[in-house]
């Protein structure tokens, strides 16, 4: 009887555990698939505002007087140099003009090698496009340079709205897919043939995800849109929703429509986390089933303590009991507290989640609005008749401030991986020095720096700790604005195994607020309008980055304490 009991309980429990294991896998999936989702959300507002800066380029070139007469012969030497100017100034790879046959008849890259110059692109169907009055658009390899890119083409009207040429701009996305690869993650764009275009895993480029029938590999030869490339079909399949496999290895799968354009864009999201996760509460199910068992067989050994106690057996056996119960109960209570602490992160990875979707729909729909303005800028710029100067640096002025916002909103979407090697925190504090010189005369601040002569090595990424303490002494000036004393002090010490760095002010402090609600994004004690509350959030996380840690106290009579520990370079 004692045996089918344990066996039932024991079937119990295993039916209990994989239930769970099928929800905690199904729940920690969904929150995977929602990061995944908001990290091509980014690639894809990231892709659609670098051709979109762009996308106006053509239409505009065929405005100008020196293009429509190079369609009649006029300027061509001329205009071979202007195009080249626009190209440098754009960062487009190419701008040429073609006449009605395909025939290029000025090109930007004129003096290159493998100029564009007498070549007819006429087979192009972005050149048929431009031709009968539309815009075109292409993604393929190079005819000539055997280099991809992306051809955006416009037509050039002459007299009677007649065309009489057509001009077309080549874009390089490679810097767009480099961004890729250096992130670390798996990312691919097809286009309507199901043909990779780009892909942070060169292996990947330009297979096919779908077979191709031959009527069509025909048309892509006769277009020579990919060259001498096989176009095989890539080893991959879907198993599920939002799972795939590739080769050997199981991704999360997400997929974005780029309507416009007719193109998909894949994000292709490790499993490992999930699993991860999922054993990770299979082991606390475990600890916690053991826990109740533990205490089930404790109170036991309680009852048969009690009846030996009245027989007057041994009491060796309680005080062992008792002794496993209290090891028990402290097991209970640090398994509790380690619970409470990945809560707390969890939540916290949770709103910055939330943060980074609405930094990238914030960024996507600024994205084309800069853009167009840039691009009319430009336009200005390069019309015969340019307006007043002043009037277009505030313009860019303003442009390249809007730009700023969302390239600091684009670091709670950015995977952080940087490389590190060996610096000298006094290198660190000087570069932020040079940064902020004009801030200390503009603000008439006191200035101290009291370093230690020896070096204070740690392995990091100076850049970024260049960052995080210009950050803090640009608080601090800020926090002492409208105060009769403005000192403003930096000191650099080891404190064990640590580089301790400390920024001290005079300012007006911290008040009430916490150092963890002085962290969260958007929480800020300055006056509206004059700070988004994002930099000792992007403080934090660049110092957790490097194993550290940010203290913050308010000091005695005035000002505030800003402390950072990092780990020196041996003991990282």
């Amino acid at each position: 009887m004692r045996n089918r009991t344990l066996t039932l309980i024991l079937v119990i429990i295993i039916a209990f555990g994989y239930g769970l294991y099928l929800v905690s896998f199904s729940y920690f999936k969904s929150a995977e698939i929602q990061k995944a989702n908001a990290r091509l959300s980014l690639y894809k507002s990231s892709l659609l505002g670098e051709i979109e800066r762009f996308a106006y380029f053509p239409f505009v070139l065929s405005q100008d007087p020196n293009v429509i007469a190079a369609t009649k012969g006029i300027g061509r030497t001329k205009l071979n140099v202007r195009l080249a100017e626009f190209a440098q100034h754009s960062g487009v790879e190419a701008i040429y003009l073609m006449d009605t046959t395909g025939a290029t008849i000025a090109t930007s890259n004129h003096t290159n090698r493998n100029s564009y110059l007498n070549h007819n692109y006429g087979f192009r169907p972005y050149f048929k496009q431009a031709l009968a009055g539309l815009q075109g658009e292409f993604y393929g390899i190079g005819a000539t340079t055997n280099t991809p890119g992306l051809f955006i083409s416009a037509p050039v009207f002459g007299d009677k709205d007649k065309v009489t040429g057509v001009i077309a701009i080549k874009l390089n996305l490679g810097e767009l897919e480099k961004s890729w690869m250096d992130a670390g993650e798996q990312v691919l764009l097809v286009n309507d043939d199901s043909i990779v275009l780009l892909s942070s895993n060169p292996s990947w480029r330009y297979k096919a995800l779908h077979q191709i029938s031959e009527k069509r590999r025909a048309e892509i030869r006769e277009e020579r849109q990919f060259a001498q490339q096989p176009l095989e079909v890539m080893n991959w399949r879907l198993l599920a929703e939002n799972q795939a496999i590739v080769g050997l290895d199981h991704f999360l799968l997400v997929k974005a429509k780029i309507s416009t354009r007719n193109w998909n864009l894949y994000f292709f999201a490790s499993q490992r986390p999930v699993q991860e996760r999922v054993w990770m509460t299979l082991i606390s199910f475990a600890v916690i089933a053991s826990m109740i068992f533990a205490t089930t067989q404790v109170r036991r050994s309680r009852r048969i303590g009690a009846e030996l106690r009245a027989s007057q057996a041994d009491s060796a056996d309680l005080r062992e009991a008792n002794t496993q119960l209290a090891i028990e109960i402290e097991d209970r209570k640090a398994a509790e507290r380690r619970l409470e602490r990945t809560q707390d992160e969890l939540s916290r990875a949770s709103r910055l989640a939330a943060l980074g979707q609405l930094s990238m729909s914030v960024t996507h729909e600024l994205g084309q609005p800069i853009a167009a303005m840039r691009n009319y800028i430009t336009a200005a710029e390069l019309s015969p008749n340019p307006p007043e100067g002043r009037f277009l640096q505030k313009l860019t002025d303003l442009t390249l401030r809007m730009e700023n916002i969302t390239k600091e909103l684009k670091f709670f979407s950015n995977s952080g991986s940087e490389n590190f090697e060996p610096v000298d925190i006094r290198d660190v504090i000087k570069g932020a020095e040079e940064l902020l010189i004009p801030n200390f005369s503009a603000h008439d601040v006191s200035y101290t720096c009291n370093l230690p002569d020896q070096a204070i090595m740690v392995r990091a990424n100076q850049l970024r700790l260049e960052q995080v303490l210009t950050n803090l002494m640009r608080n601090a000036i800020n926090a002492m604005a409208g105060q009769d004393e403005r000192a403003l002090t930096v000191e650099l010490s080891k404190r064990q195994d640590d580089a301790f760095l400390e920024v001290f002010d005079t300012g007006r402090g911290l008040g009430e607020a916490t150092l963890e609600e002085l962290q969260e994004p958007f929480f800020t004690t300055q006056p509206s309008g004059e700070g988004m509350g994002l930099g000792l959030a992007i403080s934090t996380e660049i110092i957790k980055e490097h194993a550290g840690y940010i203290q913050a106290r308010n000091r005695r009579g005035k000002g505030a304490v800003f402390s950072i520990a990092i780990p020196l370079e041996a003991q990282v």
